[in-house]
């Protein structure tokens, strides 16, 4: 009776142990799930782009210079476009996620609506690299420029246009980006940050035109007929302060109002040489689309990356726009 016991104590053991084991396998299983696989190859990682618009110039430069990057590394690069709709964009990043996606970047049409979709990233675990605009929910790592800075350049070009700094006067209309965009109130701000020094000028504030130079045509229209005494046009990016040449050019106004913008489209920078375009502020979005992307291969690698990626800026007008005059790019590229 003693050796049947002990046999079948035994076996008993063996069981439980297995058993155990069997656990453990299904435990490391699921954990292996939630983690990243750091040794993927470029050529078996997929990246998401969800872009918030391609209906301006800036932002289909953007994308191309993400796809030259994700073709020059041989990964698989997913762009879908949001068309300025958040709820399209949350319904296409949630796509993207499906799709099995090993990183997303995310221009957001809104930095704070845009949130379900960084939830679901992080439930999915997958990372978030924002481009140009940044969120109100913390990505992995943000590559873009420091927009207040540009409004800053832009600011002060503007008072020196209008007298200088302490003499400055007249009156300036501002055509803005899109409502409630971190980018839109970073080159806001910056710009008023150095107008408000001066008491002699006047600012009037415009409606939102999605940086969409057709949207700016029609609000310049409007404008311009309610302040035809204006001295400079500040527009939040180079698309919107061209559709404003438009419209000066045909009232026979453009030899007496000065035209400021920001991006650096290489059609603002051939103004700025012919003498009807007064300054624009370099944003060179080839350069962050392959920021963007080569950030996200290095997440995906397991590879330290900083939070903010700076791609620095820098102002364009008369004395140095011949530096940048180039016919292969849309917009100027910083060196």
């Amino acid at each position: 009776m003693l050796k049947k016991f002990s046999i079948g104590f035994i076996l008993s053991v063996m069981m439980l142990v297995l058993a155990a084991c069997g656990g453990n396998d299904n435990d490391a299983s699921t954990d292996s799930g939630s983690k990243k696989d750091t040794s993927k190859k470029d050529a078996d990682i997929t990246i998401g782009f969800s872009q918030v618009t391609q209906e301006s110039p800036f932002y289909i430069s953007l994308v191309e210079g993400a796809k030259e990057e994700a073709a020059k590394l041989g990964v698989e690069l997913i762009v879908i476009d949001a068309q300025n709709d958040i709820e399209k964009q949350n319904a296409d990043v949630q796509s993207l996620l499906t799709k099995g996606i090993d990183a997303l970047i995310l221009n957001p049409t809104n930095p704070s609506a845009v949130s379900p979709s960084m939830k679901a990233a992080k439930q999915n675990d997958v990372p978030v690299i924002t481009v140009d605009r940044n969120t109100n929910d913390q990505p992995t790592a943000y590559v873009g420029r420091d927009n207040e800075e540009m409004g800053r350049l832009a600011g002060e070009k503007a008072v020196a246009l209008l007298g200088g700094a302490g003499s400055a006067k007249g009156k300036i209309i501002e055509l803005q980006g899109d409502a409630g965009g971190t980018v839109m109130m970073a080159r806001h701000a910056g710009f008023h940050e150095m107008i408000e020094k001066e008491a002699g000028i006047e600012v009037i504030e415009g409606p939102y035109n999605d940086y969409i130079r057709a949207k700016a045509v029609t609000s310049m229209q409007d404008l311009l007929q309610a302040h035809p005494d204006v001295d400079l046009v500040y527009a939040h990016n180079d698309d919107m302060a061209l559709g404003a040449l438009q419209v000066l050019k045909q009232a026979n106004l453009l030899d007496q109002v000065s035209i400021v913008g920001i991006d650096g489209l290489m059609e603002a920078i051939k103004h700025i040489e012919d003498g009807q375009y007064d300054a624009t502020v370099l944003n060179d979005p080839i350069t962050m689309g392959k920021l963007a992307v080569q950030t996200a291969v290095k997440i995906v690698k397991g590879e330290e990356v900083d939070k903010y990626i700076d791609g620095g800026t820098a102002l364009v007008d008369s004395s140095n726009a011949g530096e940048y005059l180039s016919d292969e790019y849309e917009f100027a590229v910083m060196e």
